[in-house]
């Protein structure tokens, strides 16, 4: 036993005790950092527990449902930065993001019955609304080759 404990006959007192007598503290390290992770664990774990999505709660969920939410919120991020590069701006706006959904697959999947505030809509006009481009090549060559005859019939008249 230690010096302290048999001069005052009982055990050494741990926890607030020790650091009330000028312990050092040790700095607490929270979940997220032990996890490696920029969501917060336990904020997620305490709305698990008082959602009352089920009695009881693992400890391995909160963490794993921070892990999902970050991913995807990196991943929208990313898509909605590029989306403002393209469009020559250096803030993401509410349109940013839509475009970046919209053009991607899964999340657009993900996200099909969402609408988003300020974020209007894709750029897309029908097929049936667009002119026809083999019928103008076909009107516009028979014309040039139309107007080479006449031109020629013509000058033979004035002359």
């Amino acid at each position: 036993m230690d010096a302290t404990s048999t001069a005052t006959g009982g055990k050494v007192k741990k926890g607030a005790a020790r650091r009330k007598a000028g312990g050092p503290r040790k700095k607490s390290v929270t979940k997220s950092v032990k996890a490696g992770l920029q969501f917060p664990v336990g904020r997620i774990g305490r709305y698990l527990k008082k959602g009352r999505y089920a009695q009881r709660v693992g400890t391995g969920a909160p963490v794993y449902l921070a892990a999902v939410l970050e991913y995807l919120a990196a991943e929208l991020l990313e898509l909605a930065g590029n989306a403002a590069k393209d469009n020559k701006k250096s803030r993401i706006i509410p349109r940013h993001l839509l475009l970046a959904i919209r053009n991607d697959e899964e999340l657009g999947k993900l996200l099909a019955g969402v609408t988003i505030a300020h974020g209007g809509v894709l750029p897309k006009i029908h097929s049936v609304l667009l002119p026809k481009k083999t019928v103008e090549k076909e009107a516009k060559s028979p014309k040039k080759a139309a107007k080479s005859p006449k031109k020629a019939t013509k000058s033979p008249k004035k002359a």
